[in-house]
Protein backbone atom coordinates (compact mmCIF):
# COMPACT_ATOMS: atom_id res chain seq x y z
CA UNK A 1 0.00 0.00 0.00
CA UNK A 2 0.85 3.63 -0.08
CA UNK A 3 3.12 5.11 2.56
CA UNK A 4 3.78 8.59 2.29
CA UNK A 5 5.91 9.12 5.92
CA UNK A 6 6.56 12.92 7.05
CA UNK A 7 9.62 13.72 9.41
CA UNK A 8 11.19 16.84 10.59
CA UNK A 9 8.39 19.48 12.19
CA UNK A 10 8.76 20.41 15.51
CA UNK A 11 9.29 24.03 17.29
CA UNK A 12 10.79 27.32 16.48
CA UNK A 13 11.31 30.51 16.97
CA UNK A 14 10.09 32.90 14.46
CA UNK A 15 12.56 33.82 11.94
CA UNK A 16 14.01 30.63 12.18
CA UNK A 17 14.07 27.41 9.90
CA UNK A 18 12.86 24.11 9.11
CA UNK A 19 13.31 20.92 6.50
CA UNK A 20 10.34 19.05 6.57
CA UNK A 21 10.91 16.00 4.54
CA UNK A 22 8.58 12.84 3.10
CA UNK A 23 9.78 9.57 2.04
CA UNK A 24 7.15 7.83 -0.30
CA UNK A 25 6.43 4.25 -0.84
CA UNK A 26 4.11 1.86 -2.74
CA UNK A 27 3.67 4.10 -5.80
CA UNK A 28 5.28 5.21 -9.19
CA UNK A 29 6.86 7.98 -7.44
CA UNK A 30 7.95 9.62 -10.94
CA UNK A 31 4.21 9.07 -12.02
CA UNK A 32 3.07 11.99 -9.57
CA UNK A 33 3.35 15.39 -8.97
CA UNK A 34 4.56 15.97 -5.03
CA UNK A 35 3.18 19.15 -2.71
CA UNK A 36 2.61 19.99 0.82
CA UNK A 37 -0.48 21.43 2.25
CA UNK A 38 -1.04 22.52 5.70
CA UNK A 39 -4.00 23.03 8.23
CA UNK A 40 -3.50 25.17 10.98
CA UNK A 41 -6.36 25.14 14.08
CA UNK A 42 -10.04 26.10 13.07
CA UNK A 43 -8.94 26.43 9.34
CA UNK A 44 -8.88 25.07 6.08
CA UNK A 45 -6.37 23.04 4.50
CA UNK A 46 -4.04 25.23 2.24
CA UNK A 47 -1.66 24.50 -0.16
CA UNK A 48 1.66 25.69 -0.04
CA UNK A 49 3.84 24.38 -2.65
CA UNK A 50 3.79 21.73 -5.62
CA UNK A 51 6.62 20.16 -7.82
CA UNK A 52 6.06 18.18 -11.03
CA UNK A 53 7.42 14.91 -11.32
CA UNK A 54 10.32 15.78 -13.15
CA UNK A 55 10.60 19.55 -11.40
CA UNK A 56 10.18 21.30 -13.98
CA UNK A 57 7.20 22.87 -12.48
CA UNK A 58 7.37 24.24 -9.12
CA UNK A 59 4.41 26.40 -7.50
CA UNK A 60 4.23 28.24 -4.52
CA UNK A 61 1.35 29.82 -2.25
CA UNK A 62 1.46 33.79 -1.58
CA UNK A 63 2.51 33.14 1.72
CA UNK A 64 5.13 30.59 0.95
CA UNK A 65 6.78 32.40 -2.17
CA UNK A 66 9.80 33.07 -1.16
CA UNK A 67 10.41 31.49 1.94
CA UNK A 68 9.93 28.25 1.12
CA UNK A 69 11.93 26.03 -1.15
CA UNK A 70 10.24 22.44 -2.16
CA UNK A 71 12.13 19.70 -3.94
CA UNK A 72 12.48 15.71 -4.59
CA UNK A 73 14.71 13.53 -4.93
CA UNK A 74 13.09 10.90 -7.68
CA UNK A 75 15.87 8.14 -7.13
CA UNK A 76 15.32 8.29 -3.26
CA UNK A 77 11.74 8.85 -3.97
CA UNK A 78 11.71 11.81 -1.60
CA UNK A 79 10.48 15.21 -1.17
CA UNK A 80 11.42 18.04 0.99
CA UNK A 81 9.74 21.39 1.86
CA UNK A 82 12.55 23.79 3.55
CA UNK A 83 11.27 26.26 5.17
CA UNK A 84 12.95 29.90 6.39
CA UNK A 85 11.72 33.01 8.11
CA UNK A 86 9.03 31.13 9.32
CA UNK A 87 6.33 33.09 11.21
CA UNK A 88 3.91 32.49 13.94
CA UNK A 89 1.15 32.20 11.11
CA UNK A 90 3.42 29.14 9.58
CA UNK A 91 2.12 27.03 12.81
CA UNK A 92 -0.06 24.15 11.56
CA UNK A 93 0.01 20.31 10.63
CA UNK A 94 2.22 20.33 7.51
CA UNK A 95 1.07 17.24 5.24
CA UNK A 96 2.89 15.49 2.06
CA UNK A 97 0.64 14.54 -1.00
CA UNK A 98 1.12 13.11 -4.07
CA UNK A 99 -1.22 13.88 -7.29
CA UNK A 100 -1.12 11.70 -10.05
CA UNK A 101 -0.13 13.12 -13.26
CA UNK A 102 1.34 10.70 -14.91
CA UNK A 103 4.04 12.48 -17.64
CA UNK A 104 1.41 15.60 -17.68
CA UNK A 105 2.74 18.99 -17.38
CA UNK A 106 1.63 19.99 -14.17
CA UNK A 107 -0.23 23.41 -14.97
CA UNK A 108 -1.38 24.80 -11.38
CA UNK A 109 -0.69 23.41 -7.24
CA UNK A 110 -3.45 21.11 -6.74
CA UNK A 111 -6.09 21.83 -4.06
CA UNK A 112 -5.43 20.01 -1.22
CA UNK A 113 -8.59 17.64 -1.70
CA UNK A 114 -7.29 16.93 -5.22
CA UNK A 115 -3.93 15.08 -3.77
CA UNK A 116 -4.50 11.10 -4.98
CA UNK A 117 -2.67 10.32 -1.66
CA UNK A 118 -1.44 11.96 1.63
CA UNK A 119 0.52 11.26 4.81
CA UNK A 120 -0.05 11.54 8.10
CA UNK A 121 1.10 14.99 8.61
CA UNK A 122 3.98 16.66 10.95
CA UNK A 123 3.84 19.43 13.37
CA UNK A 124 4.93 22.87 12.70
CA UNK A 125 5.16 25.16 15.27
CA UNK A 126 6.41 28.95 15.74
CA UNK A 127 6.73 30.74 18.29
CA UNK A 128 6.88 34.26 18.78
Amino acid sequence: QVQMVESGGGLVQAGGSLRLSCTVSGLDFEAYAMGWFRQAPGKDREGVACISWRGASIYYSDSAKGRFIISRDNAKATVELEMNSLKPEDTAIYYCAAFFTSIRSLEQMPRPDEYNYSGQGTQVTVSS
